[in-house]
Formats: structure tokens, sequence, C-alpha cells
């Protein structure tokens, strides 16, 4: 015997709700999980060489040519409005003059800090600035012979060229995402642009 009209209508939305359901859960998963990622920033973390030293110093630990402050102060008119919003956020630099008085100019024109860690133990030394600064804009500044590895540990490109001793003015920008690929970009911010061509160029470890 046929159901009546009012009981088929009934249980025909019935099955159209129960159709619904796994449509519906669906799409709040996928908008939690945009939601989701939103709320994690990709950390942003730029890799600079320290700039000239001053080969007439005697030791392991010379500070900065002229050339090389001059240069210093090339890279903060550089990073200084690098980003529109903030700009960097924390600046790392080694146990060394050279790194230290290279980082210098522009944590005084943005008034932010600077710490200094032994860069030698490349694995521990970047889970250390990702874990404490994830989100950020971070500039490491480290001798040349160092960055690569660095690079390589988030994953950035592993084919970068070595720098050259006379080198100073490349500089790379890498993008780590909390969820996806890595991007490497490498600039240049023109630090020779201006230097007096009798000035000689000092360059001292790494």
């Amino acid at each position: 015997m046929p159901a009546p009209p009012l009981q088929s209508q009934i249980e025909r939305r019935r099955r159209r709700r129960l159709r619904l359901l796994p449509l519906i859960g669906y799409s709040i998963a996928v908008l939690g999980l945009a939601y989701f990622f939103q709320l994690r920033p990709s950390t942003t973390i730029v890799f600079v060489r320290h700039t000239d030293t001053d080969q007439t110093v005697d030791g392991d630990d010379p500070p900065l040519s002229a050339r090389g402050r001059q240069r210093a102060e090339v890279l903060a008119d550089f990073l200084q409005d690098i980003d529109v919003v903030a700009g960097v956020d924390h600046i790392f630099v080694g146990h060394t003059k050279r790194t230290a008085q290279t980082a210098a100019p522009l944590a005084a024109r943005l008034n932010v800090p600077v710490e200094a860690r032994d860069q030698t133990t490349v694995g521990s030394y970047m889970r250390y600035v990702k874990r404490h600064h994830s989100g950020e804009i971070v500039l490491v500044i480290a001798d040349g012979d160092v960055i690569p590895a660095m690079i390589a540990e988030l994953h950035g490109s592993k084919r970068l060229p070595p720098f050259d001793p006379s080198d100073y003015d490349e500089l790379y920008i890498v993008t780590s995402p909390w969820y996806g690929n890595v991007k490497t970009l490498r600039l240049h911010y023109n630090a020779s642009k201006g230097f007096a061509a009798s000035e000689p160029s000092a360059s001292s470890g790494g």
C-alpha cells in the first residue's frame, strides 16, 4: 500500500538533509583550516654577510673598516623599509665585532633588539630563530661561509653560489610558511655605489 503523500514528502526531505550533511561538514572544515592557516603567518629571514673588516688590526676579531661601516649604512638604507607595515622585528648576529657592527645602524634606526648567539652550530641556531620568532621578519648577519648551511637548514635553495671575498652586496630572503614550500630570493643592495675607488676593499672572517 503506497505511503500517504505527506509522509512521502517528509521522507524525501529527510533523505535530502542526510545527503547535505557531508557537504556542510566539508565546508565547515575548509573554512576552519583557512582561518587556522591565516593565523599562522610566514616567517621571513633575511641573510646578509658582515661588511668589510679592518685587516690592519691583528687578532681573530677585527672591527669593521671605514668602508665596512659605510656599507653597513647602505644596508640599513636598503632594509629600513623592507616591510611597509612593520619592518625587521629582530636581528641576530654572531659573537664577533664584524657582525655586531654591521647590524648597528639598522638596529639604531628601527630600535629593534640585536641578539648575539653562537653561529657555528647551524642546526640548533636556526631552530632557535624559528621557534622564538615565528611569523616575524628576522635579519641574520653572519660570515659568508655559514649562510648557505643556514638557508639549507630552513629547506631553502641548496644551489647558492659561494660568496666571493670581495662580494658584500648580496642578501638572501627566505620565506618559510607554516605550511607549504620555502621560497629563496637573492637580491643585491648595491653596496659598492659611491665608494672612493682609491679605498682598498678588505675582508676577514668569511
